[in-house]
């Protein structure tokens, strides 16, 4: 079927569905076909993949943000290439601005906290699913699926491995509390020493004849653990909460 208008033809394709737009002699794309679309859902999907790993692990950047930030580089990678070929110019340009964009965003879920620098992951985790929505943008679709089971297996096979060999630290915070006990702060201290702990922000009141002591520690699983036992051999009340979740 064709509609003309003025100096413009426009041509239905019944078998694809795709619009084409004559202007001097010129074909012009302007509508979405399959190939496109499935491109654009499983780059949405692989994101989703890894934003629920981030989502479960109550990480910053979730969901939402890792399947809209993969959809929006495939959609931007898709744009480039057809404003590219339909007027001429250079097909990566649009592209290109995806990589200091992603920057700005990444840099949003890094945070300092009290010498502790946190979110490194997730900002990582940031880049390089933009840059798995532009392989699948660009058509390297087998590309993608293999960096997504990379990420994957970064995430969650090597976060697990660092766990269980206690190569992976994070901030805590500790307060014990014991009634009746004033001199709990220097065994306190020599605990923490021997364990080898750099601890900070030591502070002491009390409540009610209850001493408490808060302190900050950046420690790994069985340092925590050793930790909770020798002060347990104290008769002292012990919470530990991580800084952030």
């Amino acid at each position: 079927m064709r509609l003309v208008d003025g100096d413009e033809s426009l041509t239905l394709q019944p078998t694809s569905g795709k619009i084409l737009r004559r202007t001097g002699g010129g074909k012009l794309l302007h509508d979405l076909n399959s190939y496109v679309l499935w491109r654009l859902i499983l780059a949405g999907a692989l994101g989703g993949i890894i934003g629920l790993e981030r989502q479960l692990r109550h990480k910053p950047a979730g969901l939402r943000t890792n399947m809209l930030i993969c959809f929006g580089a495939a959609l931007f990678t898709i744009i480039s290439y057809e404003m590219a070929g339909d007027v001429g110019g250079d097909h990566t340009r649009i592209a290109a601005q995806i990589i200091p964009g992603i920057g700005f965003i990444g840099a949003g879920v890094v945070i300092r906290e009290r010498g502790a620098v946190l979110g490194i992951t997730s900002a990582a985790t940031i880049f390089v699913m933009a840059s798995i929505g532009m392989a699948v943008g660009a058509g390297m679709l087998a590309t993608a699926i293999f960096a997504t089971l990379m990420v994957l297996i970064a995430l969650v096979v090597i976060g697990f491995l660092e766990d269980r060999l206690g190569l992976q630290t994070r901030l805590m915070t500790f307060q014990l509390s014991a009634q009746g006990h004033d001199d709990l702060l220097i065994p306190a201290h020599r605990v923490v020493e021997q364990t080898g702990i750099r601890a900070r922000r030591w502070q002491t009141h009390k409540d009610d004849g209850i001493l408490i002591i808060d302190f900050e520690a950046e420690i790994t699983y069985p340092q925590e653990r050793d930790l909770l036992t020798k002060f347990g051999a104290l008769n002292a009340k012990v919470e530990v909460r991580p800084l952030h979740g």
